[in-house]
């Protein structure tokens, strides 16, 4: 199927909401990636023996041929990709055909973005209640104010998009069905969006952020799973190695801050981190069992 096809067809769901089958719904773990999955044998130790609990979509680059053995869990996960780009609409598409693709398993019920350099902070089971128990989806919209948020808003966006509905966010969410359908059925927003975010807009940081924060705010927790530190200054997020894998590594992410979980305070906040190198490998694998419980 080429998108067209692909996204009108994710996007046909049942409009009885009662499955007449049994059904146990599945976590989607979508991984945007260039290549190979460094942290793949962490993955690996992460996922096993929670088989029909989670899906698996790989999007790498379609020059890309992984060499997965028969026994991996990522073994025939790659989906027909195409080149995507950082800041571009080719990004969103990316990730509306990852979306678009797990929506055609209807056991799937939640949705995870994650790239070749994240990592799990915890167990399968506490990450599976965590996100299946939640009232609302994890994608992070906010109004910011200055050149880096309201900014990089062009008005010929209006009327569908105004600067009071433009938000901004972290690319890496997790929603859940209905939110993810919505993204892929969308055809009011994107021509905006491709339009008249180009770079040095980052579409990846408003296109999703905005569309849903106008059609479902109440649906969103308004914040990201997804630790990252940008205390280093500059345009990417700090990529930590080797060097800087212990446990005193992980105390400061668990101990970062508190949020909002489901309405009450919540000192679980974040349920993956990245950037992690292919060099952190090694120590992780040391300190999984440890300070990660897997």
């Amino acid at each position: 199927m080429n998108d067209t096809q692909l996204l009108w067809l994710a996007s046909s769901v049942p409009r009885i909401h009662t499955y007449p089958f049994k059904r146990v719904p599945k976590i989607a773990f979508m991984f945007l990636t260039k290549g190979p999955l460094p942290m793949s044998p962490l993955w690996e130790r992460f996922f096993k023996g929670n088989e029909g609990l989670y899906s698996i979509y790989v999007h790498s680059l379609p020059s890309y041929n992984a060499n997965f053995t028969t026994s991996s869990v990522f073994y025939r996960r790659q989906i027909p990709s195409q080149v995507a780009e950082w800041g571009r609409m080719s990004m969103c598409d990316a990730e509306r055909r990852l979306l678009a693709n797990a929506l055609l398993d209807m056991s799937n019920e939640w949705f995870v973005l994650l790239s070749e350099a994240c990592i799990p902070l915890h167990n399968f089971s506490i990450i599976y209640h965590y996100i299946s128990r939640s009232r609302y989806s994890f994608v992070g919209s906010i109004d910011e104010l200055g050149p880096y948020g309201r900014g990089r808003y062009n008005q010929n966006m209006t009327p569908e998009v105004n600067l009071t509905n433009w938000r901004k966010g972290s690319q890496w969410f997790e929603v859940n069905r209905e939110l993810a359908v919505k993204i892929v059925e969308d055809t009011t927003y994107y021509p905006k969006f491709k339009e008249f975010c180009q770079p040095a807009c980052y579409v990846d940081e408003h296109y999703f952020q905005t569309m849903l924060s106008i059609q479902t705010p109440h649906l969103l927790a308004n914040r990201s799973l997804t630790y990252v530190d940008w205390s280093r200054g500059g345009a990417h997020p700090a990529t930590f190695g080797k060097a800087d894998i212990n446990e005193d590594f992980f105390k400061k992410i668990f101990e970062s801050k508190t949020c909002i979980y489901n309405n009450q305070p919540s000192s679980l906040c974040f349920l993956f981190a990245r950037k992690l190198s292919p060099s952190a490998l090694d120590p992780l694998l040391g300190l999984s069992s440890k300070v990660l419980g897997f």
